[in-house]
């Protein structure tokens, strides 16, 4: 259960004054629906209202706090009009200025004949000195108040700074005291508050400084949050290795046979990593390992030969996939060569109905199927294995921990084999699968031809059909990749559906095939399938042909608006091609003018190949919370750390949980109790109930 200490900060933001139901929605958006999301939604800049100059002294364009005396109000003509009051001290005059105005407003907090601090930005119009708008209007007793540092928030439309701000020192309201989880050396070594008061520090930056991620009180909640997800980590990791495991040791009868069958040999790299990942089966600890490798390394073959093993043990093993066109790809790869060792291989994805099904559930239940590839389907709870002993899980950061706990609750202390085509940087490693060891598939298969790839701009495009007209006619098959599924007025981008039908105007629709999100699966199958197959020569799609889709006759991928895309999914989308015989090409259309981080990232892939420095380079270049679409891959997307700014205090967040972890497993301590409040702070709670549950 949730420390009673932190019931006030997970109650609806609608809980707190003045925010209502539209209120509480414009904050859902920029922060969360809970009083905690407030605490970490930090300030991205700040106003400073301590300049107070005499009106004379007063600067265009600068923010100015200044003490005046109301001399008389000019109400507009007609309402289309401003409204003026005029105003002076000294030294000089000045004109408030305000638009649909609400005089009898105006007039109650501007009395004539009366002094007032105003706080604005300073304009001149003509030879008169202005403020449209003051943001704010006071008694000379509250010129200390107004005379602050102003924090500025993330906003959404509709939502105003004085708004949100409101709404966040009600938050802080409500932070309470809470005992320290730090080590206390630790803290003391880099000057770090207690917890409330580096939050109330946080959101009161005094200077630019303040808003530094190396700033103390930053830096402090930071490592807090990376803290979390490390101990949380670190739980789930010795959850797993608690629970006994047992030693999967085969004869090399099956992965003898397909290793036989193999039209090539295992790279150096593919060895290594199947040597790690045998000795780990073999071992009475449970396996969990990361078998990482780029678009195209052969990670399939090297799970199918763990699989075997399983097998060869009269045990079963399953290989699960995030989407239908994945699980299929990898049946199509495994099938053949799982037949040569004599063995079939049962489907279960959400497309299996009835009949089907049933039998499919009744092979996994008896052990007829000794392997099995699928979808989430797999988890299902009347699912059933009769031996279960290896679970391999592709691009696992699109499923939850929690997800990968379920799968491997349907048999006794299940081995773990984690596989991502996803290039991902160290850091970011650690925070997304710090609890488990990682192999690296860092040689290319032979025969992988290198890709040429172009940059050019949109307006272009006439030139680029032409090309890919050209290359149909010398029976190139190409991918065009679009960002959207359908036009969106916030980004005015070519959607999927609309290129389509242009496509296929020019090169007649018989040709033209489009998948996107938002189809159903055997209709998206259906297509990628025509295509596979040579009846479609050029396949309009948005980003589900990502991951593990292989089309060897594609030679050629154009992706529309480069720029909108992250670096290592542009790299993974080129490594769609140039899995053949034939040189391929990917074009990169942008729209200028391109930012400089944009180019950056259009160069490194113009000068290299290698998915991890791609993806190191993303990452230095657009910090992990943009990252790979972390948003919408289910990594872990960080609200106060920054992976970039703060990897040195996520490698002493990762120590000091394994330390934690090691000494005090139960977090029964006077700071393990501490740390437990910690991690429901932040959301973690999976791992308290992995606690609970032994």
């Amino acid at each position: 259960m949730r420390p009673e200490v932190l019931y006030p900060l997970f109650v609806p933001v609608t809980s707190l004054p003045g925010v209502g139901p539209r209120l509480g929605r414009l904050i859902e958006r920029v922060a969360g629906p809970h009083v905690v999301d407030l605490l970490w939604h930090l300030p991205t800049g700040l106003i400073d209202r301590r300049h107070a100059p005499k009106v004379a002294a007063a600067e265009p364009g600068v923010i100015a706090t200044m003490t005046v005396r109301v001399d008389h109000h000019q109400p507009p003509p007609n309402r289309r009009l401003p409204y003026k009051v005029h105003c002076s001290d000294e030294t000089g005059s000045l004109t408030l200025v305000f638009f649909h105005a609400q005089p009898d407003y105006l007039q109650r907090i501007l009395p004539e004949g009366e002094t007032r601090v105003v706080s604005g930005t300073v304009d001149r119009f003509g030879d008169e000195l202005q403020i449209t708008h003051p943001d704010h209007v006071g008694t000379r007793e509250e010129l200390d108040r107004l005379q602050a540092v102003e924090p500025v928030y993330g906003l959404t439309a509709g939502l105003s700074l004085k708004v949100l701000g409101r709404a966040v020192r009600a938050a802080l309201d409500k932070a309470p005291e809470l005992d320290s989880w730090l080590d206390p050396a630790f803290a003391e070594r880099h000057g770090w508050r207690a917890w409330r008061d580096a939050l109330l520090e946080a959101h009161a930056p005094a200077d630019e400084a303040a808003l530094e991620p190396a700033a103390p009180a930053r830096a402090r909640l930071a490592y807090d949050e990376l803290l979390a997800n490390q101990l949380a980590l670190a739980l789930v990791r010795h959850h797993m290795r608690r629970t006994a495991g047992r030693a999967i040791r085969g004869d090399g009868l099956l992965t003898g046979r397909v290793l036989g069958a193999l039209p090539f040999a295992l790279t150096g790299a593919q060895e290594a990593a199947w040597g790690e990942i045998e000795a780990d089966m073999a071992c009475p600890a449970r396996m969990l390992r990361l078998l990482q490798g780029d678009v195209g390394s052969g990670k399939t073959v090297v799970a199918l030969l763990a699989m075997l093993t399983a097998a060869e043990c009269g045990a079963q093993a399953v290989l699960m996939a995030p989407t239908e066109i994945l699980a299929r790809q990898h049946l199509a790869t495994i099938e053949p060569l799982a037949a040569a060792a004599g063995l079939e291989i049962q489907v279960l994805t959400g497309r299996e109905k009835g009949k089907t099904r049933t039998a499919a559930l009744d092979r996994l239940r008896s052990g007829e199927a000794a392997l099995a590839v699928g979808t989430h389907a797999l988890f299902q709870e009347d699912v059933a294995f009769r031996h279960l002993a290896l679970a391999v899980i592709d691009e696992q950061h699109r499923f939850g921990v929690h997800q990968r706990l379920s799968l491997t609750d349907k048999g006794r202390a299940v081995d773990v084999l984690v596989m991502t085509a996803t290039p991902i940087p160290r850091t970011l490693m650690l925070t997304a699968y710090g609890d488990m060891d990682v192999s690296r598939l860092l040689e290319k298969p032979p025969g992988r031809r290198p890709v040429a790839t172009r940059a050019l701009p949109l307006n272009r495009l006439g030139e680029v059909v032409a090309a890919v007209r050209r290359g149909l006619d010398k029976g190139a098959k190409v991918y065009w990749v679009c960002p959207l599924v359908a036009e969106s007025e916030a980004l005015d981008v070519a959607a999927a559906e609309e290129r389509s039908a242009h496509l296929a105007e020019v090169f007649g629709a018989a040709r033209v095939g489009l998948v996107h999100g938002r189809m159903k699966g055997a209709e998206k199958d259906s297509v990628m399938k025509r295509f596979a197959e040579g009846a479609l020569d050029v396949l309009v799609a948005t980003t589900v042909i990502e991951v593990g889709v292989d089309v060897p006759a594609a030679t050629v991928m154009v992706v529309e608006h480069a720029e909108r895309f992250g670096l290592a999914q542009l790299h993974q989308l080129r490594g769609r091609i140039g899995r053949g015989e034939a040189d391929s090409a990917c074009l990169l259309l942008y729209a200028p003018p391109l930012t400089e981080t944009a180019r950056a990232r259009l160069n490194i892939l113009r000068e290299t190949d290698d998915g991890f420095r791609i993806a190191e380079e993303d990452l230095r270049l657009r910090g992990a919370g943009e990252l790979l679409g972390t948003r919408q891959s289910g990594l872990p997307v960080f609200r106060i750390a920054d992976l970039a700014a703060h990897a040195e205090l996520l490698a002493a967040a990762r120590d000091d949980a394994r330390l934690i972890v090691e000494r005090d497993p139960d977090l029964t301590s006077a700071r393990g109790r501490h740390l437990r409040t910690l991690l429901y702070l932040f959301e973690r709670d999976a791992a308290v109930r992995l606690l609970r549950s032994g």
